[in-house]
């Protein structure tokens, strides 16, 4: 019997998180009013400063830090029970290197963003809940996760949230789209991943990884269809 797996689209506008299993056609929307309420933080920060109120300042900037904390933990937290609910696995895009840190002044940004190690953060937590319940999670490459229809695997048109596929006339929201495509894309090992784990492993010169990449094609990237996506979308709405 094949494993059954999730995925989880991750964005900077709209939902953080949107989880999906193309098997029953459930859907997970997580944080959806988080990017706003970071919006609207910043204004309120920027009126304090100009009032001169710097223990207000000081004081918000706290409570900013406890909420954005929170929202992480209970955003991995649901992840996490989705897949053990429908005894998956759990797939995510491939967004950071092995050798990726968060740049030290951008970790005091609390919000969610691919610049300050937000997501980062969030997919090292799901990972060590997941263990914690054995569950495995991998990450597949991004390449079209976006711009593919998940139901016949042709590109489609994206407009904002919305997507749409000319060729078999499936639309949906466009998150939705990238997660079912994202639980059906099978995992390979790209050329960046290759030689991440050869320089690790021999010390590779930069001369020789240069020779390396030239000597390397990338792998034709593997989409499973999904053929069959007759039910309506079931969206479970989790911190609206």
């Amino acid at each position: 019997m094949a494993p059954r797996w999730i995925g989880v689209d991750l964005n900077t506008t709209g939902h953080v998180a949107v989880a999906a299993d193309p098997n029953s056609g459930k859907v997970m929307k997580l944080g959806k009013n988080i990017h706003g309420n970071h919006s609207q933080s910043l204004k309120n920060c920027t009126k304090l400063w100009k009032e001169g109120k710097l223990w207000k300042l000081k004081k918000f900037k706290t409570r900013e830090r406890k909420n954005f904390k929170t929202a992480i933990n209970t955003i991995s937290r649901q992840i996490v029970s989705f897949a053990e609910a429908l005894g998956s696995g759990i797939k995510f895009e491939k967004l950071f290197s092995l050798h990726y840190s968060p740049h030290e002044t951008l970790q005091g940004v609390y919000n969610f963003s691919f610049d300050n190690g937000s997501f980062y953060s969030l997919q090292r937590l799901v990972e060590k809940r997941a263990n914690e319940r054995g569950i495995e999670v991998i990450y597949v490459n991004p390449a079209y996760t976006s711009k593919r229809c998940s139901r016949c695997g042709n590109f489609g048109r994206r407009s904002r949230k919305r997507f749409e596929c000319p060729h078999c006339g499936y639309s949906a929201h466009a998150d939705v789209n990238a997660a079912f495509n994202i639980a059906s894309t099978a995992k390979r090992l790209t050329v960046i991943d290759s030689l991440a784990e050869l320089e690790e492993a021999d010390r590779l010169s930069k001369k020789q990884l240069r020779k390396t990449v030239r000597e390397q094609t990338v792998p034709e990237i593997s989409f499973r269809i999904v053929t069959a996506l007759t039910w309506p979308e079931n969206v479970l709405a989790v911190l609206e």
